[in-house]
């Protein structure tokens, strides 16, 4: 059975200081949890000494501890709690402290917490975040907030299984993932099937076993009834074969092979396939690019949107703009309104349905990468910025962001650290949630902004 998601709420402290002003910031951050997280364990009282931590904790199976220093407490708490659950994130949470009068220090939280992040890091090299601040500041709610997906983004990440359709072609090896890799550094599982397989599958299929994948794409395009009519009807019987999968496997990200052989061995494209796996909430990339779609998974986890996937092919300084593009797989829903998911065909072999626009603007987007460094461990690339309002710029479907940071420095320090041609656009600032994932997962993580 699936273990529900569980955040731990550990307020720790000594009975020595102004505990009526810690009380209040006991209750007012329970309030706080307990509106972003549906899942708290929370303590009956403030926990004043270690044997209330002990009893806490023994009832408690979580998944991230919220450990914070209601008034000041020696490193001995967060030792105790680091026995229990050595491998938990941990954020780590100061409060500001209520009055600066020249009288009384009323909780001393922050040499509270400069105790605890010493030894947790005397623990471990990785899994702490901290925030500074009383539950009623912005800053404090939105940072807690990220803190919270990053844990149930890492959790999810332990239920997902991926699938490799067929292998990355020739030159494309980047796009390559070790089972065991994944399952060591993210938890996740890796299913492998040959493109061949679901090529015969569709074969199979009547007309009739496909009407309802044709209806349910031509309800979500534009102009897929001028596709030729055999790659129309072909198009039908490949997107049952990938969504019988998809389902019977309980598959939530998938990278498929798709040149050369979906031309030459069954003369259809499956971009517009992938398209509609990705309005369907399955994270769909291309050219059997595994970390790809595992990019573009943690993006729709953590917006519940759609992500773009593609190469960034232009760079336009004085808009300070990079462009994504790809052959045509984005899904229909990033369509622009008034164009919409326009129907085409492929930009070099001439066949459809493929998709054919630009992309929707958004005030924020995140372009981000789970990629590889030159010794083959994973690192996180993130990227801030805006997606511009743009009709498509080549053949396919485009996207064009305009970066937070300086687009050019960008596209040169990518280059030059040898960051991979392939990312995800989260329609979404997901930037402080990943970079918090990153961190708790051990990776490196670079943040251009």
């Amino acid at each position: 059975m699936k273990k529900a998601f569980q955040a731990a709420y550990v307020p720790v402290g000594v009975p020595t200081f102004h505990l009526e002003s810690a009380q209040k910031l006991f209750e007012s951050s329970t309030a706080l949890l307990r509106d972003l997280c549906e899942n708290v364990a929370v303590p009956e009282e403030m926990l004043l000494s270690i044997d209330k931590l002990n009893a806490f904790l023994d009832t408690a199976d979580p998944d991230l501890i919220v450990l914070q220093n209601v008034t000041f407490a020696n490193a001995a708490y967060a030792s105790e709690v680091l026995h229990r659950f050595p491998d938990v994130p941990i954020l780590l949470w100061t409060l500001r402290e209520p009055v600066i009068d020249g009288g009384r220090l009323r909780l001393n939280s922050l040499t509270g917490a400069y105790s605890a992040a010493n030894t947790i890091r005397r623990f471990r090299d990785h899994g702490l975040e901290y925030v500074f601040g009383s539950p009623d500041e912005e800053a404090v709610q939105k940072r807690v907030r990220e803190v919270l997906r990053a844990a149930q983004l890492k959790a999810a990440l332990h239920d997902l299984t991926v699938a490799a359709v067929g292998h990355t072609p020739q030159g494309f090896g980047f796009g390559r993932a070790m089972d065991a890799d994944l399952l060591k550094t993210f938890g996740v599982h890796l299913e492998s099937i040959e493109a061949r397989e679901l090529i015969d599958a569709a074969k199979a299929f009547s007309e009739e076993d496909c009407a309802s994948f044709l209806e349910d794409a031509a309800g979500r395009t534009v102009g897929l009834d001028q596709t030729p009519e055999k790659n129309r009807k072909d198009f039908a019987r490949l997107y049952k074969a990938y969504a019988d999968y998809v389902k019977e496997h309980h598959i939530g990200a998938l990278a498929s092979r798709c040149w050369p052989d979906f031309f030459t061995s069954f003369g259809t494209p499956v971009c517009t396939v992938l398209a509609m796996l990705n309005d369907l909430g399955v994270a769909a990339s291309c050219e059997a690019d595994t970390c790809g779609a595992l990019s573009m998974y943690m993006g729709m986890f953590l917006t519940g949107k759609a992500a773009f996937f593609g190469d960034p092919v232009s760079l336009d300084e004085t808009e300070n703009t990079i462009t994504f593009w790809h052959c045509g797989t984005a899904a229909c829903s990033l369509a622009r309104e008034d164009t919409g998911a326009v129907i085409g065909e492929h930009c070099n072999r001439h066949i459809g349905p493929t998709l054919e626009f630009g992309c929707k603007a958004a005030p924020r987007v995140t372009v981000f990468r789970v990629g590889q460094d030159p010794e083959g461990k994973y690192r996180f690339l993130i990227v801030p910025g805006e997606a511009l309002d743009k009709p498509k710029q080549f053949l396919g479907t485009s996207l064009v962001v305009r970066t937070d940071g300086v687009s050019k420095d960008i596209v040169t320090r990518t280059v030059e650290e040898g960051w991979e041609p392939h990312y995800a656009v989260i329609y979404g600032d997901a930037a402080g949630e990943l970079a918090a994932l990153g961190r708790m997962l051990g990776l490196d993580v670079e943040v251009l902004a």
